[in-house]
């Protein structure tokens, strides 16, 4: 492993000037689950590392009027036994609690969470150069492919490792990210990147910026959520497939209903043609079934991974169902 240099910025322009000084040379760290694993394996050589935990200010989980702001800094262990967010948004507060361990989920912050590197094993290995390492091609297109993308796969087939994220999307969540230039807030669903337009990034971070914090409207009246996810070992583990579902649900019949996968695409992938089918339909198995083979069409199998296909029938069916 390289020797590397620390920083400890006080305040969030402290941060966004030494990122731009420095021109990805330095890299983010808030929980260090994640980037500690990088630098060890040498998949990155920084010149230094920013700790974020020296920012006091962005840990909170804060109530307003029309929304719930969280900082970007706030561990997933905090955001799985808050109160307001059990209470509020159950599906993200189911979604905090399926991450990791408990060790993980105290280390591990909201920020990183979202923000975190593909697991594929092709990126990890220090030895192959994938496309996503600036190499000519996707190993994982012919070669070992059991957790890879159902969707938006192509030039890379990775699939986006975040829990938090497809739960967040589904509550139509905004993130805020600083930068020298000033605060922008985009909706989170914009936050993510698929390979086609950027292959080396998962999300729209420049050098220079850094994500600050969340932003999570109110839920309106009668609505509902919940976060299921399919693992392959009953011990922590990254989802194999995950759904976070939320809706307005008045006899039988979803009013309105937002439907976002987790661990079968590049990015949080949403099911617009699913929610179209079973949108102002009374549900039944059948029903969602049919949703989940219409979109099914858009998907790719690769060699290994034709078992999510089936996932989705199952996942969709059970959460979808579990809200009526």
């Amino acid at each position: 492993m390289k020797n590397f240099k620390m920083a400890e910025p006080q305040t969030i322009d402290q941060v966004t000037s030494l990122l731009s000084e420095k021109r990805g040379e330095y890299y983010l760290m808030a929980g260090g689950t994640d980037i500690l694993g990088e630098i060890k394996d040498e998949i990155v050589k920084p010149e230094g590392v920013v700790d974020l935990k020296s920012l006091l200010n962005l840990s909170y989980i804060k109530k307003e009027k029309d929304r719930v702001r969280v900082g970007a800094l706030t561990s997933v262990a905090e955001l799985a036994e808050n109160l307001l967010i059990k209470q509020d948004y159950p599906g993200l507060h189911e979604a905090a609690n399926s991450v990791g361990t408990p060790q993980l989920r105290n280390m591990g912050t909201v920020g990183g969470n979202l923000c975190q590197r593909p697991r594929c094993w092709y990126y990890r290995d220090p030895q192959v150069l994938c496309r996503k390492k600036g190499g000519s091609q996707c190993f994982a297109f012919r070669g070992r492919n059991k957790y890879h993308a159902l969707f938006g796969g192509g030039l890379c087939y990775i699939v986006h490792p975040s829990d938090l994220a497809p739960a967040l999307i589904s509550l139509d969540a905004e993130i805020s990210i600083a930068s020298p230039r000033g605060e922008k807030t985009i909706s989170l669903a914009d936050f993510f990147i698929l390979p086609k337009i950027n292959v080396r990034q998962e999300n729209i971070l420049n050098s220079d910026e850094v994500v600050k914090e969340i932003k999570i409207p109110q839920p309106k009246g009668g609505e509902k959520g919940t976060y299921y996810k399919f693992k392959e070992r009953g011990a922590w583990d990254f989802a194999l497939f995950s759904a976070a579902l939320k809706g307005t649900v008045s006899g039988g019949v979803f009013k309105d209903i937002k439907i976002v996968l987790g661990g079968v695409a590049p990015v949080p992938w949403r099911l617009e043609k699913a929610e179209k089918i079973i949108k102002g339909e009374k549900v039944t198995e059948s029903l969602l079934r049919q949703a989940a083979r219409e979109s099914l069409k858009e998907a790719r199998a690769l060699k290994d991974n034709e078992y999510k296909k089936e996932l989705l029938e199952v996942v969709l069916s059970r959460a979808a169902l579990s809200l009526v």
